[in-house]
């Protein structure tokens, strides 16, 4: 299974909000170094409570993950 997330990178929360099918991911982190797409994976796999994985998207604000 895949999903698409926005993500909103050096916010001041961390949540994950989504609503028919559309997913949002705030992060703290910076999006430098993979730092944010890091924090994305951990925030994801709580979220979703599988291992996630990306897909694509790694340097875009717009992400796919995948359900392993």
């Amino acid at each position: 299974m895949r999903v698409e997330i926005k993500v909103k990178t050096n916010s001041s929360k961390l949540e994950m909000q989504g609503k028919e099918g559309k997913y949002i991911a705030f992060l703290k982190s910076p999006p430098e170094d993979g730092k944010a797409n890091l924090e994305l994976i951990k925030l994801a796999s709580k979220y979703f409570k599988k291992p996630v994985r990306i897909v694509l998207g790694k340097t875009s604000k717009k992400k796919v993950l995948s359900f392993e």
